[in-house]
C-alpha cells in the first residue's frame, strides 16, 4: 500500500477522536520460542493500517487538537552491531515513505516524550488499542501503559480505539480490493497445483508442500494463516494442522487455505476427490454445498444485515441436505453443518469488522458452505470470498475451480 493510504486511514481515525486526546499504538515484539530463539515477528494488524511500519518495537504517537495533529513515531535506532543479527532498521526516510509520517524519534525518548506532552498540553484522554479476547492473554504494551496511566495521570481517560478501527477496515478501499483480487491469483495457482498433484497415497504435509512452493514463486514466503489441508477422516477436524495424514483411494481432500498480497488475506476452501473422480455420495453432497454458495452469490446486496448472512447460508444448505434425504427437520441440522458461515477478511483472516453493519459496499466475507457426513466419511467445505458492489456482490475467488464440472477437468479427469 501506499503511504496516501495509510494517511488517508489516520484522518478518518482522528475525526472520530475529540480535541484534547491522544492515540498510541504499538507494533508489537516476537515473543520468545525456547531458550533464546523467539518466533518470527509479526506486527500488530491496526499498527499496520494506520503506519504501514512492520518493524517491531515501534510506536505511532498522534496528538489530535480540534483540526490540527502532531504525528510521531518512535523506531529503534541505527545499530550496526545488531543489524548484523536481525537485519535492517528502518531508517527515518524510509519510515516516512511508507507511513507519511516525517516526524521521528527513536524509540527510549518515547516515555519522556509522552509524560511531556501530557504535562505541557492540555490532554484529557488516551485512546489505545485494547484488543484482548481472552482474559487469561498477557498483557500487551497498550494495556501497560494504561496500567502506568492510571497510576500517574488518574484524571486522563482512557478510551478504546476498536470501535472505530472496526468500522474503517470493515469497508476495504479501492487499493484493497486490487490487492484481495491479486491474492486471490496467487491463492487460485496453489490450489490448482494441488489438484493437479493428488493422488491416493499422498500425505497432507505433500498436497501443503506444493501450496507453500507455489505461493514462493509468486514471492509470497507465508500464507494468510496457517493452513488446513486434510484427507479422510482427519476432515472431520475442521482445524487440523497436524498435516500427517494419508489420502486413501475414495477420500475427499479438504483445504483451508489462502495467500496474503499487500497485506490483504483472501480465505478459500475447495474439496475434491484425492483420484481426481467424485464418486455418487461425493458428488450429491458437493451439489448441495455449490447450490447453496450460488444460490447465496445471487442474493447478496447492499442492505441485508450481516448477521443474517451465515443463517441464511444454514437454512439453504439444510434445504439441499433435505432433497437428498439425509436431513429430515432443521433441529438435526447441526449434524451436518458444524460452524458459520461467514466471517470478514482483511488484514486478518477473521478480520476486525463492525458486525453490526448492513451489507455495504467495500466489504469483503466469505460465503463459507462446510457439510459434515460422518456416516458417509465425507466432509467438506467451499468457501469462496464475496466482494459487496453497488447493486449486488462478486464473488472474488470464482476463478478458481469450484464446480464438479471444472474440479474434474482440472485434475485431468475430463
Amino acid at each position: 500500500m501506499k503511504k496516501e493510504f495509510h494517511m488517508e486511514n489516520r484522518e478518518t481515525l482522528y475525526h472520530s477522536m475529540e480535541a484534547g486526546s491522544l492515540a498510541v499504538m504499538f507494533s508489537g515484539h516476537a515473543p520468545r520460542k525456547t531458550g533464546d530463539e523467539d518466533y518470527p515477528f509479526f506486527a500488530n494488524r491496526n499498527f499496520v493500517y494506520l503506519t504501514g511500519i512492520e518493524q517491531q518495537n515501534s510506536i505511532f504517537l498522534s496528538e489530535v487538537q480540534g483540526n490540527e495533529r502532531k504525528e510521531t513515531l518512535f523506531l529503534l535506532p541505527s545499530d550496526p552491531f545488531a543489524e548484523r543479527w536481525t537485519g535492517r532498521r528502518l531508517t527515518s526516510i524510509e519510515a516516512y515513505e511508507v507511513s507519511g509520517i516525517d516526524e521521528i524519534k527513536y524509540i527510549d525518548q518515547f516515555q519522556n516524550f509522552l509524560n511531556h506532552i501530557i504535562a505541557s498540553k492540555e490532554i484529557q484522554r488516551i485512546y489505545l488499542d485494547f484488543d484482548k479476547i481472552r482474559d487469561n492473554e498477557p498483557d500487551s504494551e497498550a494495556y501497560k501503559l494504561a496500567e502506568y496511566i492510571r497510576n500517574r495521570y488518574p484524571f486522563i481517560t482512557l478510551k478504546n480505539l476498536q470501535p472505530q478501527l472496526k468500522k474503517q477496515r470493515t469497508i476495504k478501499k479501492p487499493c484493497e480490493i486490487i490487492a484481495m483480487k491479486e491474492a486471490e491469483k496467487i491463492t487460485r495457482a496453489g490450489i490448482l497445483s494441488m489438484m493437479q498433484s493428488s493422488k491416493p497415497g499422498r500425505y497432507e504435509y505433500q498436497f501443503k508442500a506444493e501450496f507453500d512452493y507455489t505461493l514462493a514463486q509468486h514471492g509470497v514466503l507465508a500464507p494468510g494463516f496457517p493452513l488446513i489441508i486434510t484427507a479422510g477422516k482427519n476432515n472431520f477436524c475442521i482445524h487440523n494442522y497436524s498435516y500427517r495424514g494419508q489420502a486413501q483411494d475414495g477420500d475427499m481432500i479438504l483445504n483451508d487455505v489462502g495467500a496474503c498480497w499487500d497485506n490483504e488475506i483472501n480465505d478459500v476452501s475447495r474439496g475434491w476427490p484425492c483420484n481426481g473422480k467424485f464418486n455418487e455420495k461425493q458428488k450429491l453432497l458437493y451439489q448441495c454445498a455449490y447450490e447453496t454458495s450460488e444460490y447465496m452469490f445471487r442474493i447478496l446486496k447492499p442492505g441485508i444485515p450481516m448477521k443474517d448472512v451465515d443463517l441464511m447460508i444454514r437454512k439453504y444448505n439444510f434445504e439441499q441436505l433435505k432433497a437428498i434425504g439425509l436431513c429430515d427437520d432443521y433441529a438435526s441440522v447441526g449434524k451436518y453443518i458444524w460452524h458459520g458461515g461467514a466471517h470478514h477478511v482483511g488484514y486478518d483472516v477473521h478480520d476486525l469488522a463492525d458486525s453490526t453493519m448492513p451489507l455495504t459496499p467495500g466489504m469483503i466475507f466469505c460465503v463459507d458452505v462446510g457439510i459434515y457426513c460422518e456416516e458417509w466419511g465425507i466432509g467438506f467445505r467451499l468457501e469462496d470470498n464475496c466482494l459487496i458492489t453497488e447493486t449486488g456482490c462478486e464473488n472474488l475467488s470464482a476463478i478458481i475451480p469450484r464446480s464438479i464440472e471444472d474440479i474434474e477437468a482440472a485434475m485431468g479427469k475430463r
